[in-house]
Order: structure tokens, then C-alpha cells, then sequence
């Protein structure tokens, strides 16, 4: 099933799954195996020479998860996609797939704080460096930075916490001019929100702990490759190198362009960085995201609503100093929230709390319905005081460069009643400044 045949609703419940292969299960069977009978030796050189589809051994390939691989796929109209045990892995597999060997990554500041303090301790002991962009709102800064060296642009499309829009197309220009994906970050839009691969993106990734899944029960990542970029070019040698791990039955290595040419990208992941770091993603975990992906419009829809409704009743709140949404009112980032998130832009908002420490953590200890987790994207409204938690890696200055001022707390909204989660916030805004 397609996204050019099917619509999005369609595809959600029934993309990337066919009943008939799986002994006629309404719902995605949970395999819950780690290796897969071989058959034959026939059959087992099939297998690994690729001559014939197959499962081998679930830490690579596993049928429950590849149908989450193919329904996300679908959803976005990607050629190829790779499901991981969690949204850091599959941001670090993507960035170490395109910079292994001595690259380096153009980025802003403006990401979630384990990717930042990922940049600074694990990717400098792998030869990967990483350059930030001065001014992240202006295109011509992502130009300037691009050095001989650079493997591709990475960005947030709704940057954690403050829900600063990327022009995705501005950057897909750039980077396409130069020969370098557009890497893309769209956990916090969903693929209900927006298909970056419709504005020029190479690469998407997600953490489907988030918005995929809706209900955090599951920890997981996706990465999703469009199928357009060329990557037979000698600045990614890795793509066009013979292995002998994908030889013909006769013996002859191959390369990824030659046994996956319209997902090199993602079978390499699978490969390599899968294969052998192994973050792999269990059965069950991605029958959780499968069943909650079925109500991923109705829910981001409505928690999009929800979150515009306690956007501009914290506007309007005197211990409010201010607050980030694109629909909030003189948001800079409007008009291009308007072209990219016609539906809206995000369950997710910052705000400035307008008091003392001690103010700000009785406020925290108030609220009843709003639950003070790290995680996002949830049915359950969240709340969490991001310089301290999510972005708590981050030096002070590190936080003053990426906008995150120290009163920030950041709102995940979730499904409940948006009147009682306006009413939980007035108690807690009462009660600490009682």
C-alpha cells in the first residue's frame, strides 16, 4: 500500500501490512523470536546474499517491526526505512552513516539536549565533528558554514523546547547545491503535521517514543530515507565500497548502491550500524507504536487544538512572562508555520515563569493533572522544567545560545479535557504565589 494510492487515515491503519502473509491476522502478529529457521542451505544463501526476501535473526530484521517499517514509510512516501530501540540511536546511526571516516555535521543549537552533549562527548572519539550555525533563523547562516568537509545539514522541523519552525526548503536548496543531504529531525511534527520529504529533506528520524506512539508506553527510533538523493558521489565513498558481507552467490562483493539502489541509506544502517552496535527494537515494543500510530490524527489533531487553547491562556496569565508557539500571538515564526503546518504546529509549548526558584517548584509540586516527566508526546499532559531536565546537559551558556532562558518550562499537552488542564494551571499559578 501507497501513499500515492491511499490517504494518509488509510495508510495509517493498513499501510505496510498484508493479512494474507501472516496466516490471515487482522493485526499485526508480535513475533516474538530472536531467530528465524533457515530452511535450507539453498534457501540460507538466498537469504544471505539477498538474493530472496527473508528473516534471519531479529536483531536485524524482525516481520512485526518491518511492518512498522513499512507503515511509517508509507506515511511519508519513503523508499526506505530502518526501525532502531530508540530516538537517540537512530539520530546517531544517521549522522555516523553520513560522516564516518572524518565528516562533519552542520547543525544549530537549537536541538534536544542529548543530541547536543552526544555532539560534545561521543562524536569528537569517532573522528565526527560538528559545526553550529551563527544565526539559525536565516538560511544564508547554513550557506556561510558549509566547509569542504561538511556531510550534511541536520535540523529540528519543531526545535525542543521552543518550537522554532525550520525552512526546510531554504535548507534543502542549500544543501542540495552542495552535494549534502538535508537531514531532519520531525519528532515533535509527526508525519500528521508534516512530510518534510515533500519540502526537500533526504533523511527524517524520528523518536517514536514521541507522537508515533502516543501513549508512552514504548521506547523507539525510526530513520526513513526519501530514495531521491544521489549518494554515488566521492565524498560518500561508503555507498559505492565492495563488501564482501553482500556478495553474489558467486562470490563477487557489492556495494550498497548495487543490492539496495533505492535505499542504500537505511540498508546500510541495517548493516552496519544495527547489525553491530545492535540497538535493536524488540517485537512487542513495535506492535505498541503499530497500534499507536492507528489514532495518530485524531490525537496530535486534538492535542494541537488543546495546546492552542493553553497557548493563549498563559498569553494572558500575569505570572506568564512569555511564551513560544507558533500560534502564539507576534510569533516570528508564523508565517512559516503557515507554510509548513497548515494544521497546526505542535502539542508542544514553552513559557516563562515570571517568579522565584522556590515559586517555580511549588507551581511544579501543585499540579495535579499535568504529570512532570521528560518524555513528550504523550496522551497524558506532561510539564518539565527543561533547563534543569531535558536540556540539563547543557552549560549556561550553551542554553543562553540555543534560547533557552532558565525560566523555561515546557508543556507537552496531551488529551484530557483542555478546560480542566487550564483550570489544574490556574490552581498551581494560585497556589504558588499564595
Amino acid at each position: 500500500m501507497t501513499a500515492a494510492k491511499y490517504g494518509f487515515d488509510t495508510l495509517k491503519v493498513r499501510g505496510g501490512y498484508d493479512c494474507k502473509e501472516h496466516n490471515q491476522a487482522v493485526s499485526v502478529p508480535i513475533y516474538q523470536t530472536a531467530a528465524f529457521d533457515l530452511g535450507t542451505p539453498d534457501h540460507a544463501a538466498d537469504l544471505f546474499t539477498f538474493s530472496a526476501p527473508g528473516f534471519k535473526y531479529s536483531r536485524v530484521a524482525n516481520p512485526t517491526v518491518a511492518a512498522l517499517e513499512k507503515r511509517v514509510a508509507a506515511l511519508s512516501g519513503a523508499r526506505g526505512a530502518v526501525a532502531v530501540g530508540s530516538g537517540m540511536a537512530a539520530v546517531t546511526y544517521t549522522l555516523f552513516n553520513v560522516a564516518e571516516g572524518g565528516g562533519r555535521i552542520l547543525t544549530t543549537p537549537r536541538l534536544y539536549g542529548g543530541t547536543v552533549d552526544s555532539f560534545k562527548k561521543l562524536y569528537p572519539t569517532f573522528g565526527i565533528g560538528v559545526d553550529y550555525v551563527d544565526s539559525p533563523d536565516d538560511p544564508a547562516s547554513y550557506e556561510k558554514a558549509i566547509g569542504p568537509q561538511t556531510r550534511a545539514i541536520f535540523v529540528e522541523s519543531l526545535s525542543n523546547p521552543n518550537i522554532e519552525v525550520a525552512d526546510l526548503e531554504a535548507l534543502s536548496a542549500i544543501a542540495h547545491a552542495h552535494g549534502i543531504p538535508l537531514i531532519v529531525d520531525n519528532t515533535l511534527a509527526t508525519p500528521y503535521l508534516i512530510n518534510p520529504f515533500e519540502y526537500g529533506a533526504d533523511i527524517v528520524v524520528y523518536s517514536a517514543t514521541k507522537g508515533l506512539n502516543g501513549h508512552g508506553n514504548a521506547i523507539a527510533g525510526i530513520v526513513l530515507e526519501g530514495g531521491d538523493f544521489d549518494w554515488n558521489s566521492k565524498i560518500f565513498p561508503q555507498f559505492s565500497q565492495p563488501y564482501h558481507t553482500l556478495r553474489n552467490r558467486d562470490g563477487r562483493d557489492r556495494t550498497f548502491l548495487e543490492v539496495f539502489p533505492q535505499f542504500p541509506f537505511t540498508a546500510r544502517i541495517r548493516a552496519n550500524y544495527l547489525g553491530y552496535f545492535g540497538a535493536a527494537l524488540g517485537p512487542f515494543d513495535a506492535y505498541l507504536i503499530l497500534v499507536g500510530l492507528e489514532t495518530i490524527s485524531e490525537r496530535v489533531s486534538k492535542q494541537v487544538r488543546s495546546a492552542e487553547t493553553i497557548v493563549h491562556y498563559l498569553e494572558d496569565h500575569p505570572a506568564v512572562a512569555w511564551v513560544n508557539h507558533p500560534a502564539a500571538r507576534g510569533s516570528r515564526y508564523a508565517a512559516l508555520a503557515a507554510k509548513y503546518f497548515p494544521k497546526g504546529a505542535s502539542s508542544a509549548l514553552s513559557f516563562g515563569f515570571k517568579g522565584t526558584q522556590t515559586e517555580n517548584d511549588h507551581f511544579l509540586e501543585s499540579l495535579q493533572l499535568f504529570g512532570y516527566q521528560v518524555n513528550i508526546g504523550d496522551a497524558r499532559s506532561l510539564i518539565v522544567n527543561s533547563p534543569h531536565t531535558t536540556h540539563g546537559e547543557l552549560t549556561s551558556r550553551e542554553q543562553e545560545i540555543a534560547g533557552i532562558a532558565p525560566e523555561t518550562l515546557r508543556l507537552s499537552i496531551g488529551l484530557e479535557d483542555p478546560q480542566d488542564l487550564v483550570d489544574d494551571l490556574d490552581q498551581a499559578f494560585a497556589k504558588a504565589f499564595a
